[in-house]
């Protein structure tokens, strides 16, 4: 789960209501490299789909160790699947940050405590299936988005950032989240120093 890639106004933190869980997939696959120029409405339906899709995964089993570490903040990380050897290292740094701004923000009604951490962990394990099984080729499937023809015959191709979405709407479902942590990742982007800026 990265903090990188959405830029979000405030005013938008402060109401969170007026953007949806769909909304903050499509600004994530608006800020992901080779979406530059797309069409707002494709957006929007490869992130519904990616929604769909990760609520409608069965609870997926991790096998991979998991390595706590400190320094999340400085790499704009709250957890990261690395496949060799499958590992997950969450960042308590972070965790930490974002449970501070569920509080502050008012949020706990929908995320409890300790959903962070949890929510992190089903993330995370996500990715690990799409990576190691036939869910990924599924995705693309259910995405529906046509890189080749041939006849009767279609090729499926790859949505970058949709597997991002589909992990976010898994890990809502999941844990039982009120909204999906898209939003706390974008609260925590807004809450931690862009290279350049002064805090």
């Amino acid at each position: 789960m990265t903090t990188r890639h959405l830029f979000v106004p405030e005013r938008e933190l402060e109401e969170p209501a007026s953007v949806d869980d769909v909304e903050w997939g499509v600004r994530l696959l608006a800020a992901t490299p080779t979406h530059e120029g797309r069409d707002r409405e494709l957006l929007r339906q490869w992130a519904r789909r990616a929604d769909a899709f990760g609520s409608g995964l069965e609870p997926v089993p991790s096998t991979a160790r998991v390595i706590e570490r400190d320094d999340g903040l400085e790499r704009m990380l709250l957890a990261r699947y690395t496949s060799r050897p499958p590992t997950v290292e969450l960042y308590t740094d972070t965790l930490a940050l974002a449970e501070e701004l569920v509080d502050a923000r008012g949020w706990r009604a929908w995320y409890p405590p300790g959903s962070v951490r949890a929510a992190a962990l089903a993330h995370e394990a996500v990715h690990a299936h799409l990576h190691h099984g036939p869910a990924k080729a599924a995705l693309k499937q259910a995405l529906g988005h046509t890189v080749l023809r041939l006849g009767r015959h279609r090729v499926a191709g790859h949505v970058a950032g949709a597997e991002e979405v589909a992990a976010h709407a898994h890990a809502r479902t999941v844990c039982g989240l009120g909204r999906s942590p898209l939003l706390l990742t974008a609260a925590l982007r807004a809450a931690l120093p862009r290279p350049g800026r002064e805090n």
